[in-house]
């Protein structure tokens, strides 16, 4: 199929260099207001496109997939999770599932090492001190007291690409690194990211003083900090999320944030995104972000070269190089 005849509808605005390129490239069919896409709205861009290009906010579920239109034969997804997507569902009518990995693992890796100095120093609080008139009063010695990171034990959920970013980053803090994982690492990766593997996240919960969450969003993690486990963490302990909002359960971290069991979160992502539990407001020693730890100019523009890659090479007849399987949507 030649590039030109090619038609590639996106459902969010995209970096303007990304645009232009797709536009002399394919026939492209942009929303132009950049508002997020309802499902009528999803469903017309799948009725008659070859290629849909969705953001990791955009839902294509069974029912949409399903009644998609005859041409569309490949969901290019700009992001590197696809929980957004059925992948089962997309493969058995024959459409091809790709996204954009490694681009964002530092970007991520960086923001999540910020809130892993930010949380327990309390740089946030200590700024909304400084923007009330009056709040401060001049320096003592006990005046926003927060904990040393050197010696502390990090726990990661998740040791993929951006689980040993962060290890790697951490490491020069002085931090002791421990991880959890579905498959423990290769001895050389352990050494060269300095991280000890746990068997049980139960475990690791028990002795880290800060936690990272860096696992995708499965139904095998769903609330995989639950009550329960939230519940395992020492009274100091901080946790920190920079991957998908599902992974914990709010409402149980708001309960042990309220009875003063847990030192403090940092999260960059929601449960109902973009909903965000009031209950989160309401504490100090709690940091929320607007989804933003891989919001950089470089790496938006990268995500869109890797969606443009994926477009072209299928276009051409090829296996996208960054192609989802159904047995490897979850890694």
């Amino acid at each position: 199929m030649p590039h030109s005849h090619t038609r590639v509808g996106v459902t969010r605005r995209l970096p303007r260099e990304i645009e232009s390129r797709m536009s002399e490239l394919f026939d492209v069919t942009y929303n132009e207001d950049d508002s997020a896409l309802d499902r009528a709205g999803l469903a017309a861009l799948m009725a008659d496109h070859d290629v849909l290009v969705p953001t990791v906010t955009d839902r294509i579920d069974r029912a949409l997939i399903e009644n998609a239109g005859p041409r569309l034969k490949l969901i290019a997804n700009f992001g590197n999770g696809t929980d957004n997507i059925d992948i089962d569902a997309a493969h058995e009518r024959g459409i091809i599932v790709s996204n954009t990995p490694s681009v964002l693992t530092d970007d991520t890796a960086d923001m999540a090492m910020a809130l892993i100095l930010a949380l327990p120093r309390r740089l946030v609080e200590g700024d909304r001190i400084m923007h009330q008139e009056g709040a401060f009063t001049g320096w003592s010695p006990n005046w926003m007291l927060g904990r040393r990171l050197a010696g502390k034990k990090l726990g990661i959920i998740g040791m993929g690409r951006i689980g040993q970013a962060i290890a790697r980053r951490a490491t020069a803090f002085g931090l002791d690194i421990f991880y959890h994982n579905r498959n423990q690492l290769h001895p050389d990766i352990e050494s060269q990211c300095k991280a000890t593997y746990v068997d049980t996240l139960d475990r690791m919960l028990r002795e880290v003083d800060i936690v990272s969450v860096n696992c995708p969003h499965t139904p095998a993690t769903y609330h995989l900090l639950s009550a329960r486990r939230l519940g395992l963490l020492q009274p100091h302990a901080m946790v920190v999320n920079t991957s998908r909002g599902e992974v914990i359960d709010e409402n149980a971290l708001a309960d042990r944030l309220a009875a003063g069991e847990i030192g403090g979160a940092a999260l960059d992502v929601f449960e109902r995104e973009p909903a965000i539990n009031p209950r989160l407001r309401a504490f100090d020693n709690v940091i929320l972000l607007p989804h933003m730890s891989s919001a950089t100019m470089e790496g938006r523009q990268g995500m869109g070269e890797k969606v443009i890659i994926n477009i072209r090479s299928w276009a051409d007849g090829h296996r996208p190089p960054d192609r989802v399987l159904p047995s490897s949507a979850d890694i």
